[in-house]
């Protein structure tokens, strides 16, 4: 992870680049905004930690300038200003975080770690699996033991659900809304019908069942033979 570090006290950018370099992060140092500002505008970077008083561009100035030509690097905010309104000047110009001075290094890591997380994209999740049961939401594609199940559309969503659920207790009403967007009780046998099929396709050729009925409560897909 690449950080860029604008402060202008020696002995604090000292500190701080050690204890940064220390945790695993490449860390370059500016001792002014507009250093800083070049810096930001010619490199890529993980975040920028950046102190409010600076000489030659102050701190919410840089932040500004960058959020203005569209650059979105998480910042965090160091500064001895530390009222309600300073903090909120700071936040409004374009900071993600605010810390105020003085403060633990551990607490900075931790406001810099969660940034970050922040910052990075969600990973949606594609691909599925309980047991040798495995589902792959981008090719539509089901297998289990290796061996290719093919599902009709509907029996596919049932499935995605049931997996997206595993190992809880699943409704007819659920199931009804979520897989159907059935709002009310059809008073048909849609369910069991489907239920069957699927059964019959992921359970029927192996030794190990994974889709169970619970009496009273729905239905239950899980690896009986699981931890």
């Amino acid at each position: 992870m690449h950080i860029l570090l604008v402060e202008d006290d020696r002995q604090t950018a000292n500190f701080l680049q050690k204890g940064l370099t220390e945790t695993g992060y490449v860390v370059d140092w500016a001792d002014n905004g507009e250093d800083g500002l070049h810096l930001a505008n010619n490199s890529q970077y993980d975040a920028l930690i950046v102190d409010r008083m600076l000489p030659k561009r102050d701190g919410l100035s840089l932040i500004q300038s960058l959020r203005s030509q569209g650059n979105q690097t998480p910042v965090l905010i160091l500064s001895a200003l530390g009222e309600v309104d300073n903090r909120v000047e700071g936040l409004r110009a374009g900071g993600d975080d605010y810390l105020v001075k003085p403060y633990a290094f551990s607490e900075l890591l931790a406001r810099l770690q969660a940034l970050m997380r922040r910052a990075q994209p969600t990973q949606e999740q594609t691909i599925l699996k309980l047991r040798d049961l495995e589902m792959d939401l981008l090719k539509r594609r089901v297998t289990r033991a290796g061996t290719v199940i093919n599902l009709q559309p509907r029996e596919f969503v049932l499935l995605e659900y049931l997996m997206r659920h595993a190992g809880q207790a699943v409704t007819r009403t659920m199931l009804l809304e979520k897989v159907w967007d059935y709002h009310f009780d059809p008073q048909t046998n849609v369910i069991d019908v489907h239920i069957s099929r699927l059964r019959s396709k992921i359970d029927k050729d192996f030794d190990v069942p994974l889709l169970h009925t619970v009496r009273g409560a729905g239905y239950l897909l899980h690896d009986p033979q699981a931890a």
